[in-house]
């Protein structure tokens, strides 16, 4: 949730009857970009799969464009907007010769993330997320907020709501806990050395 993607007016008084907790996805997509490129300096072909239909895919989009240029990589977004999408786009990232993969955090990926594992394995291409579930079940690695403290935080907006606080003059809350989740034991299949200045910022490391 953002102002930029027109949910609310601002982050401290969003008006209207929306508020809640951001998840900062914007930012922390940015980020997760920068990581592995840290872990791939010589990957320059950045496949980013993303999903239309969702409501920040133009904020999402705008935010993997800015950081690819930043760094001087080429990001070529590839759509997959439902299940059935998901193996011809992982074909396309293939054919686009891209050197790595940025999964953006989306609920489809996230209820697909065995299956588009699967998908990802079969091209051998490192996979960075949004989301820790994925690397859990596989992935490279991933940056994001702990949703786990974002729902404890969320449920103490619905009980204030509850007791008769009004959604507009509650401050959305933005993110204080990023995780960053690497899976030592897909690098490894990869043949990729992690840098230790990544593994020592690592919240978990999967081996």
């Amino acid at each position: 949730m953002a102002p930029r993607c027109g949910f609310v007016a601002t982050l401290a008084k969003p008006g209207g009857n929306i508020t809640g907790v951001s998840n900062q996805r914007e930012e922390a997509l940015q980020k997760v970009i920068e990581i592995l490129h840290e872990v791939l300096p010589d990957a320059r072909r950045i496949g980013i799969l993303m999903n239309e239909r969702n409501p920040s895919y133009r904020a999402l989009s705008a935010a993997a464009q800015n950081a690819c240029s930043a760094l001087s990589l080429v990001g070529l977004p590839v759509v997959a907007s439902v299940r059935e999408q998901l193996g011809g786009a992982i074909a396309e990232i293939a054919r686009q010769q891209c050197q790595a993969v940025v999964v953006v955090p989306d609920p489809v990926y996230l209820n697909e993330r065995t299956s588009l594992q699967k998908l990802m394995q079969a091209t051998r291409l490192p996979a960075a997320y949004g989301m820790r579930e994925h690397v859990v079940s596989g992935g490279l690695l991933s940056y994001a907020t702990d949703l786990a403290n974002n729902y404890r935080s969320a449920a103490t907006y619905v009980d204030r709501i509850l007791k008769g606080a009004k959604p507009a003059e509650l401050p959305v809350e933005q993110p204080t806990k990023y995780e960053l989740i690497v899976n030592l034991k897909t690098a490894r299949a990869l043949a990729i050395t992690i840098p230790k200045s990544v593994l020592l910022r690592a919240d978990e490391v999967i081996q």
